[in-house]
């Protein structure tokens, strides 16, 4: 199941939700050329996750939900530019479990 948040997609697999730029947002930031990642282990709806420069704007993205870190799309600080792609498996940024199920139905769907 896939929701969108803050210009973002948060797509639901089992208990992990994968966050990603939605091809608006990825329209709208241009050519990506850097990315520096909140080094935190949790995050609460609202808080910074990623700090990135593209050709376009320089953007904080923020969670559109609450949760913790399992995994960070590392590659992206090596090659940002993956942000811009349209493939899932290269554009997704942080996997956060614990996850209030509400505060995800609540966001609107894909």
């Amino acid at each position: 199941m896939k929701k969108r948040g803050n210009f973002l997609f948060v797509e639901k697999n089992n208990d992990t939700y994968t966050i990603s730029m939605t091809p608006e947002l990825q329209d709208d930031v241009g050519t990506i050329g850097f990315v520096d990642f909140i080094l935190e282990d949790h995050f609460n709806t609202g808080d910074p996750i990623l700090n990135l420069e593209a050709s376009k704007t320089v953007l904080e993205m923020s969670t559109p939900l609450a949760g913790k870190v399992v995994e960070r799309n590392e590659v992206l600080t090596t090659e940002p530019s993956l942000l811009n792609s349209a493939k899932p498996e290269e554009n997704w940024v942080i996997k956060l479990t614990d996850v209030d199920e509400s505060e995800f139905n609540n966001l609107e769907d894909a």
